[in-house]
This record gives C-alpha cells, structure tokens and sequence, in this order.
C-alpha cells in the first residue's frame, strides 16, 4: 500500500473499496473479486485497487477481514443485550445458528457461505485470518452459551460447531430449501442430551 491510502482522503477511498470487496465476496465468493468489480462497486477508477492494494490476495484479505469482524461486531451487539439468565434450548439454539449462519436464513445464502469457508482451503494466505477470527468466535459463542446458564467446554463446543456444520452441509448436498431448519434441529438435540 502507498502512502497516499495514509490520508484522510485515502483512508476513505481504500475503505470504499474494502467495503464494495466485501460486499461482493458476500454475493459471489471470492471469485467475485476482481479489480474491475471491486473499482466499479466502489465508484473509483480500476487503477485504485492497483494503488491501494499490493495484490489482489491482499484485497481479498481485507474484504474477508472486514466481512469477518462485521459479523463478529453484530454478533457482539446481540451479545451485550443478552441478560445473563437461563435460557429455553430453542432460544440458545436461535442465538448460536445466527452466528454460525449469519443473519440471513435463505439457502443461497447459506450456500455462499460455505463455499466462502470451504474455498479459503485453496487461499493459503487466508488461514491465519480465518483462524484468529475463528477463535474470536468461539469466544462469543462460549459467552453466549455462559450467560444462557450452559457451560460449555471448548471441547464440546468444537462438537456443536461440527454438529451444525455437518448438518448444513449434508442439507445443501440433498438441495434442502431450508439447511438452517436442519441444523436447528441437530443442535436442538445435541444441547437437550447436554442439559440432561
């Protein structure tokens, strides 16, 4: 990156087009992301990708960056309006599958974001991010779990995440209209045998 992205006006210009990358690996995966898409979404010339990025992969990074710590920051909101207090397995069940699901239940939807998840396999370079903001997700789900009155070890955590995930995935492979229904109804299961 040069040192024009280090002003006011290059901090804008260089977010604008984090955001429209973004917003584009959400629509398309990251095949989405091209130089020109990013450019046009954003509103500024094709050469700025070029001026404020040092590659593509390093555009591609900050779009997951900023889509991952987005979620991470609603996630956070929900969060801090949930009093601490026994919660009924369906309303945990709710708040776990909105953050291993995201906000939108539709299939395709649904669809993207695995192949979002399973195509980082093929990005190297994306591992480290998606490790880190993995973590930080474990930590909001544990808390999430805490304050509903369940303790969860990171152990039986690992399972749920697996629970959820093997479900949605066997749902999109049987072209299932509603995965997070699926998934709702694993993990239903698997916290009522944990609460007994």
């Amino acid at each position: 990156m040069t040192s024009g992205a280090s002003t006011p006006k290059g901090e804008r210009r260089r977010a604008a087009l984090v955001e429209a990358a973004a917003a584009l690996l959400v629509e398309g995966g990251f095949d989405a992301i091209r130089h020109r898409a990013v450019a046009e979404r954003a509103g500024l010339p094709l050469a700025s990708t070029t001026y404020y990025f040092d590659s593509l992969d390093d555009l591609i990074s900050a779009a997951a960056e900023h889509h991952g710590r987005s979620e991470l920051a609603k996630g956070r909101a929900q969060l801090d309006e949930l009093p601490a207090e026994p919660r009924g397995v369906d309303s945990v069940v709710e708040l776990v599958l909105d953050q291993l699901l995201g906000e939108d239940p539709g299939y395709e939807a649904v669809l993207l974001r695995y192949e979002r998840l399973v195509a980082t396999g093929r990005r190297p370079y994306l591992r480290p991010l998606m490790r880190a903001l993995g973590a930080e997700l474990r930590e909001l789900l544990t808390e999430i779990f805490a304050r509903s009155g369940l303790v969860v070890e990171p152990d039986m955590l690992d399972e749920l995440i697996v629970i959820v995930d093997g479900a949605v995935v066997n749902a999109l492979i049987e072209v299932d209209p509603d995965p997070r229904a699926v998934a709702r109804a694993r993990l239903a299961r698997a916290l009522s045998k944990l609460g007994s």
